[in-house]
């Protein structure tokens, strides 16, 4: 296993348990444990996670913005896969919103095949990295948040409201069945909101991290969303949850 896909695999660990052990590390990753010492070092230099004797924990804040790269490097399998199980719910000739999150840049990039899709987005990476692809681009204008390369503001929301579209792709910071679905922000928040209300459909791509965490801002309550796509099957509990919400559960 490669260095960085270890790392990978540490984090992901950490954002379930919120701890992480040296010498537990060692034994599942079949390393030495100065591998995982140097491994953890290079995450905390990312400002990812703070080291503590004997292991590390996670740092992460309700109200804590990771800049896009760090998210692009975290769950990176986990967003392949939601990608790959959402495709199929997009129709060559659809019309979409999507958000600014790292799994949705996931989705349109397993998408490029669809013809005459209309892509309507806040995100300036998917204006940028998508310009050559086919897809007929429509970007919502705002102010920008550099950390996340996402327009936001008045004139976003204002551009949002012109459009009726099929279906609205978000992603979320949180999911907690008594709070709804959370972001890190109220800006974004507030996008993604006008999304949901100028779409026929919501998508929620949400990975298993998300289940059962509690962001700084509610932005929707499970009843707005029609499908959620996960990496893993949920909690018999979340998916219980999830039933009797109506809310289709693609896992």
């Amino acid at each position: 296993m490669l260095g960085l896909e270890r790392r990978q695999k540490i984090m992901e660990k950490l954002r379930l348990e919120q701890k992480v052990y040296v010498s537990e590390l060692a034994k599942l990753f079949k390393v030495t444990e100065e591998t995982i010492r140097r491994d953890l070092e290079k995450l905390e230099a990312q400002d990812l996670l703070r080291r503590s004797y004997g292991g590390a924990m996670l740092t992460e804040r309700t109200n804590e913005d990771l800049s896009y790269a760090k998210r692009s490097n975290i769950n990176s399998e986990s967003k392949l896969a939601i990608a790959q199980k959402a495709v199929p719910l997009i129709s060559s000739g659809d019309t979409v919103m999507v958000d600014a999150s790292t799994t949705c840049y996931a989705l349109l990039q397993q998408l490029k095949s669809r013809k005459q899709l209309t892509v309507i987005t806040n995100s300036v990476r998917v204006m940028n990295d998508f310009a050559g692809s086919g897809f007929t681009l429509i970007c919502t204008g705002g102010d920008l948040r550099p950390n996340s390369c996402a327009l936001t503001g008045p004139l976003a929301c204002r551009g949002l409201a012109g459009y009726y579209v099929d279906f609205a792709l978000i992603s979320c910071k949180g999911l907690d069945q008594q709070k709804g679905l959370m972001e890190s922000n109220e800006s974004e928040g507030e996008i993604k909101t006008q999304m949901m209300q100028q779409a026929r459909k919501t998508i929620l791509l949400a990975d298993h991290s998300k289940w059962g965490k509690t962001a700084f801002v509610r932005f929707a309550g499970f009843e707005e969303i029609e499908t959620l796509v996960t990496d893993i099957p949920p909690a018999p509990d979340w998916q219980q949850f999830l039933a009797e919400k109506e809310v289709r559960l693609i896992d």
